[in-house]
């Protein structure tokens, strides 16, 4: 748009000869080759000698030099526009060659850019995935194998085991911590549960870091009050980031005085953290909890993109002011000129009305003095206007200041062609300013996205981690831990049978902990269940196990195999179980595993655990779901997900 601007003010001049630059140089902005460059060098110099074109034009070949090298060749050119031309053209044709430079430079950062998002999002998975796997295998690496070699001896090292599965839950909970979203997409699933309807409002960036983790123990604490009073109709959960905080509240409906018992020792560890974590009633009479906590500070975006494009503008506004002055025989314009480009520079970083209406006054109130001369200056103000408003609202706006121009032109008996040309240049002037802006801008908004998309990937990187920290190698240290503690109660013979299985299940550990460091296989259900049968049978549990699914692909096996590790954690932890009935089915187009048991004690589901919340996100994610129930004594957990086609 910018190179067709500057191509049609020669072709209004008569140059035949304009449309061929133009189309050489939009082919140069894709294909940088010599050949191109000395074509354009050649078309350019049959306008000026042949045709009588403006030296200008020379501007077009000077900058295809600069792209395709070696860059010491334009100066000749610009030197042969020199001895070609008036001093004008000749300006004109340098600031042709920069802003011919400098747009394509920025096209090509912005592509550049563009095309580094996702590999620069798969570089920050894959430093998180080395990050975590040298800081698990250093600690649960180490431990697992001195289980093993315990093992191997004869002796169940119950306290290393016991030591390694907290190591384990810690890392897990650190994990999570960076992130706030698992957390409240598990209290919606909870109040939804409970006939609460719960509305989600995001207004934070992830990740959290430190500030996290806090602000996910006050959400569940306050969610587990809410469900524990059994009064709120619906709640309102809302996160924002402000001034260099992030701000979490938590409101509901609840008859509930506003007070902060039931908080334990939050909002001493908020305070400590150097935040605040208040209880209280807002004006509707409903009950809000709003904790506010220092936010971790995002890395500063590199100013290149700016640099470069305020570099620009201000040559290329300093170059225009140069041609007016010699035009006007006087450095009198040279102070309103020099406002107006400090104006200029304040355009590119957002919408300034001050400066927007500084540069209006300046544009038209000195026309009476300087006449003519100073008609080229709207372009000036053309340029931030497009880049300031929408287009709805900007072109209908430039348009007005074209016209205001042109009519200007009239008032002042300028003759027809110089008349026709004013306004031409002042439009390619503001697209000159505008092109620079928004280029700048694209990039700028493509880098945050990019920067939006790496911090993404790690906080889904570490969310894996945790989960899988939690459902795979929680689950298999839990089991080796039941086994040590048995062997430890046997005599010789029956204790060496059951450190036999933790040596077993070590090496089932280790492929966890591989798994968990992104560099594992997945699951099988069939085997997940008959480990299950042994560590229950371990525990004096009576098992029925049925499996009756078909052939799954390896994500449904492996998410249902977590399934089954989590519900028979739950069941040693939670109950008191006698029986336990493991079975999968396939009906109504799904498969279903069910794990059920005897014994079960009230609030045996723990809806808020990180467990269930585990489990529903991944059978969420291949659209499958989570039910539970409880009924004479027995409860019962079910994950469904499609049948394969």
């Amino acid at each position: 748009m910018v190179f067709a601007g500057f191509a049609s003010v020669y072709l209004v001049a008569g140059s035949p000869l304009a449309l061929a630059v133009f189309g050489i140089q939009t082919v140069l902005i894709r294909r940088r080759v010599w050949w191109l460059a000395a074509l354009q060098v050649v078309t350019a110099y049959a306008a000026v000698l042949l045709f009588g074109t403006s030296v200008g034009i020379l501007g077009f070949a000077a900058g295809a030099l600069l792209l395709t090298g070696p860059r010491l060749l334009a100066l000749p050119v610009v030197a042969g526009a020199v001895l070609l031309g008036p001093l004008d053209p000749a300006i004109s044709a340098v600031l042709i060659a920069m802003v011919t430079y400098g747009l394509t430079t920025m096209i090509d950062r912005f592509e550049d850019v563009r095309a580094a998002r996702l590999s620069v999002a798969m570089r920050v998975v894959a430093e998180e995935r080395l990050a975590i796997a040298a800081e698990l295998n250093d600690k649960l690496g180490r431990a697992l194998r001195t289980i093993g070699e315990s093992a191997r001896a004869g002796v169940p090292d119950v306290d290393t085991t016991r030591a390694s599965l907290a190591e384990a839950r810690n890392a897990a909970a650190s994990f999570r911590a960076v992130s706030l979203t698992p957390e409240i997409t598990t209290a919606k699933a909870m109040l939804t549960a409970q006939g609460v309807h719960a509305e989600v409002r995001i207004g934070h960036d992830e990740p959290l870091g430190p500030a996290g983790a806090l602000l996910a123990a006050v959400l569940r604490a306050s969610v587990v009050e809410i469900v524990r009073r059994r009064t709120a109709e619906t709640c309102l959960i809302e996160t924002f980031a402000e001034e260099g905080t992030v701000r979490l509240r938590v409101t509901d409906a609840s008859a509930r005085v506003a007070g902060d018992e039931w908080l334990g020792d939050l909002p001493r560890q908020v305070e400590a953290a150097g935040g605040a974590l208040t209880v209280g009633l807002d004006g509707d009479a409903r009950l809000t909890v709003e904790a506010v906590l220092p936010a971790q500070r995002p890395a500063a975006r590199p100013a290149s993109d700016h640099g470069l494009s305020t570099t620009l503008l201000a040559a290329v506004a300093i170059g225009f002011s140069i041609k007016l002055l010699l035009l006007a025989g006087t450095w009198w314009p040279a102070v309103p000129l020099a406002v107006i480009i400090v104006m200029q520079l304040r355009s590119l970083h957002g919408r300034h009305m001050v400066a927007l209406s500084v540069m209006a006054v300046l544009t038209f109130a000195p026309i009476p003095i300087f006449g003519q001369d100073w008609l080229g200056v709207s372009g000036f103000l053309i340029g931030p206007l497009l880049l300031a408003f929408p287009w709805a609202v900007a072109l209908p706006l430039a348009g007005a200041v074209v016209a205001v121009t042109a009519i200007c032109g009239w008032l002042l008996g300028l003759p027809v062609a110089l008349a026709v040309n004013n306004p031409i240049s002042v439009v390619v002037t503001g697209l000159v300013i505008y092109g620079l802006g928004r280029l700048a801008q694209l990039t700028a908004e493509l880098r945050d996205s990019a920067a939006a998309l790496a911090r993404t990937a790690l906080v889904e990187e570490r969310l894996r981690a945790a989960r899988d920290l939690h459902d795979l190698l929680g689950h298999s240290l839990a089991a080796i831990l039941l086994k040590c503690e048995l062997a430890r109660r046997l005599d010789a013979e029956r204790a060496r049978q059951e450190l036999d299985d933790v040596l077993v299940m070590t090496e089932r550990a280790m492929a966890d902990l591989r798994s968990v460091s992104g560099d594992g296989s997945g699951l099988s259900l069939a085997a997940e269940a008959e480990s299950a049968r042994s560590v229950l049978k371990a525990a004096g549990v009576e098992v029925e196990l049925d499996l009756g699914h078909p052939p799954l692909g390896e994500a449904a096996e492996t998410t249902l195999g977590v399934v089954l590790r989590e519900a028979v954690t739950n069941v040693l932890r939670h109950s008191s179980a006698r029986h336990v009935a493991i079975v999968t089915r396939e009906r109504d187009g799904e498969v279903w595993l069910s794990v059920s048991n005897d014994e079960a004690r009230a609030g045996r589901g723990r809806r808020g655990s990180a467990g269930i919340g585990n489990l529903t996100m991944r059978l969420a994610a291949l659209e499958g779901r989570l039910e539970t129930s409880l009924e004479d004594g027995w409860f019962e957990l079910t994950a469904r997900l499609p049948a394969p086609g």
